[in-house]
């Protein structure tokens, strides 16, 4: 017997809930792609992107995942025998660096675990052993989807304002833009990679490189970049082809400008503070339960945690036991324990992952912790009691 049947939800860490406006807009005949509303839908996605950003600088919108926007931006400010840095606080950054490597590029990794953010002085400490042009670029996660840890990305710009390192910041948004706050231009950074199926609520395909003339003219000393990486046509397009080399991805230009759309009438600020009350919710219920037993929250320190994804420890291979009761009998799906493994558990089977990004709110984050406990119960996993009282008094005190 199952109580699954009915409307399921989708709580993994991307691809998110997807509105039903967003489908809708979707669901429709191809379009001209050569004149008229394509067009003018096309260039009206670009300042609402920055918008989200709040950046001034320039937006490339490619046909790719996100693994293919960390090449993209890679491609464009770093060749075969460059050096770049990498600042690794999950499985994520070590994905962008293992790109970066297969293109010749040469990567050093200042690794911090999987369950606290960067420490500043460390990375200050590398930085400043290393000759001060060694470096063409600094990557790292804002949020790191695996982990859920966020780092301080205004300390890393102070830090390299501080000790004359010339640079470029570059930062990974796909977990965490149009979730948690993020200030391009207040924050100094030179270049930031995005997805649209995350906070932006639209199925996976396309993805986005915001960077500013600091990074265009690190471009323009590469000498070869692909026709299709080349950022420059994409921003600065002769002809309508350009903006994507080729067919542009049309019906995932309705979706997102109706999701851009959603952000914008409920502004930023607004979606921000969702994010974390919802987020500060899930975290009251995970802290009670976590009185008895061995669960805990993968991220101490609340700073450090993200407000889109949360990663847990249960032990053992109760995460993979709790998620396969969740789908099955109740109808939710939530994430694996993606990249956590450890001693006794090489395939992360002791973690989960709830995705609280983008189309999100209170009764639906209600009913993922309660049918949680139910596994809890089901599973026969030792816990606290209390979690969705504390939960609700979170979203109560709103």
């Amino acid at each position: 017997m199952t109580t699954s049947s009915g409307q399921t939800y989708l709580a993994i860490p991307g691809p998110s809930v997807i509105p039903e406006e967003v489908l809708r807009s979707m669901h429709r005949s191809a379009p001209n792609i050569y004149e008229g509303e394509l067009i003018e839908i096309t260039k009206s996605l670009i300042p609402d992107l920055n918008y989200v950003a709040r950046s001034s600088g320039n937006v490339a919108i490619y046909i790719a995942n996100g693994h293919g926007i960390w090449e993209a931006a890679l491609s464009n400010i770093a060749t075969a025998n460059d050096h770049i840095l990498v600042v690794a606080t999950g499985r994520f950054a070590h994905g962008w660096a293992e790109m970066a490597r297969k293109l010749g590029i040469k990567v050093d990794v200042v690794d911090f675990g999987k369950s606290r953010a960067l420490d500043i002085e460390v990375l200050a400490k590398k930085l400043k052993s290393e000759p001060k042009t060694k470096y063409k670029a600094i990557l790292m996660t804002h949020v790191d989807t695996s982990t859920s840890v966020k780092n301080n990305i205004l300390n890393v710009r102070k830090k390299l304002d501080e000790i004359n390192c010339s640079a470029l910041l570059a930062v990974d948004c796909i977990a965490s833009l149009a979730c948690d706050k993020f200030e391009m231009d207040e924050w100094g950074v030179d270049i930031m990679v995005a997805a649209c199926q995350k906070g932006l609520m639209v199925p996976p395909g396309i993805g986005f490189v915001f960077f500013n003339e600091r990074a265009r003219e690190r471009q323009k000393q590469i000498a070869h970049v692909s026709s299709y990486w080349d950022w420059g046509p994409r921003i600065n397009p002769k002809f309508y082809y350009e903006y994507f080399c080729g067919t542009a991805p049309t019906h995932h230009i309705f979706g997102l400008r109706t999701a851009l759309d959603m952000i914008k009438n409920e502004e930023i600020e607004n979606t921000w503070k969702r994010h974390e009350i919802l987020s500060r919710a899930i975290w009251a219920a995970i802290d009670k339960w976590s009185l008895d037993g061995d669960m805990s929250l993968n991220v101490k320190d609340p700073i450090e945690r993200s407000h889109a994804v949360t990663s847990i420890r249960l032990g053992g291979k109760n995460g993979t036991k709790l998620r396969q009761w969740l789908q099955t009998k109740s109808g939710l799906t939530i994430g694996i324990g993606l990249g956590m493994s450890e001693p006794g558990d090489p395939n992360g089977d002791g973690f989960v992952r709830f995705g609280h990004m983008g189309h999100v709110n209170a009764q639906m984050v209600m009913a993922l912790l309660g049918a949680v406990e139910a596994g809890l119960n089901a599973i026969e996993y030792k816990h606290g009691n209390g979690g969705l009282e504390a939960a609700s008094k979170v979203l109560s005190s709103i």
